[in-house]
């Protein structure tokens, strides 16, 4: 499976109001692994930013004058986002900034280029209701080193995020079948054959028997008598 981690930061809060996107950071995992193929984008939103903006993520005007234009890097993202699950933290922010420069390049929504959209938000609200779950929270819980997140940066956070999802679906491990076998340097898991074992029987005795008899009783009682059993009875 093909998952793209992917961050932007932007001029302001409000996409609908004029603000922009001024950086884009995407990381890609293919079978949960990481394969080093990121992209990274700064680009040049034809404004400045807000001051509180600019407070999370210092990316400055100046710096920013001789970047492309949105327009200029468009055709890349949608290449290598194409067909991908693409994971962000509070999609809905991110995805109308990225909406509404699509639109302004007479391009279809972002979600119409990918498979699947995820939000690790919505992920972790489930996972841990009534606590904090942004990004920083979300390391510290479980445990991802972000001492060098000083300031907000897309590449940055999209990999922390690849980071923090690994460790939020970590009990999926198990359920992964990797269609290409082992990677290099990696054994394949021995097959061993159960056939020639033979298990015991062990059967309940009298005392084990009447506890048991004793929980469909009260099952029983407590479903009004609408049990399974005694319906097929």
């Amino acid at each position: 499976m093909r998952q793209i981690f992917l961050d932007t930061e932007t001029t302001g809060l409000s996409a609908d109001n004029g603000d922009r996107i001024v950086e884009i950071g995407c990381v890609e995992l293919v079978n949960r692994r990481l394969t080093g193929n990121n992209l990274h984008f700064y680009i040049n939103p034809g404004r400045d930013s807000h001051e509180e903006a600019l407070k999370v993520h210092g990316i400055t005007s100046e710096f920013l004058k001789d970047k492309p234009k949105f327009e200029a890097v468009v055709e890349e993202l949608l290449r290598y986002v194409q067909g991908a699950e693409v994971i962000i933290h509070n999609a809905a922010f991110d995805l109308g900034f990225l909406n509404k420069e699509l639109e302004l390049v007479a391009r279809l929504p972002f979600k119409d280029h990918v498979s699947k959209v995820v939000d690790t938000l919505v992920m972790a609200k489930e996972m841990f209701p009534g606590k904090r779950n942004s990004l920083d929270a979300l390391c510290d819980r479980l445990g991802v080193d972000n001492s060098g997140r000083t300031l907000h940066g897309a590449l940055l956070d999209a990999e922390l995020l690849a980071d923090v999802y690994i460790n939020l679906t970590r009990g999926q491990d198990a359920l992964l079948i990797d269609a290409h076998g082992p990677q290099h340097g990696e054994s394949a898991t021995p097959q061993i054959d159960l056939s020639g074992f033979e298990l015991p029987v062990l059967h309940a005795n009298e005392q084990e028997v009447a506890a048991h008899d004793e929980v469909l009783v009260q099952i029983d009682k407590a479903s009004g008598g609408k049990t399974v059993w005694r319906i097929a009875a």
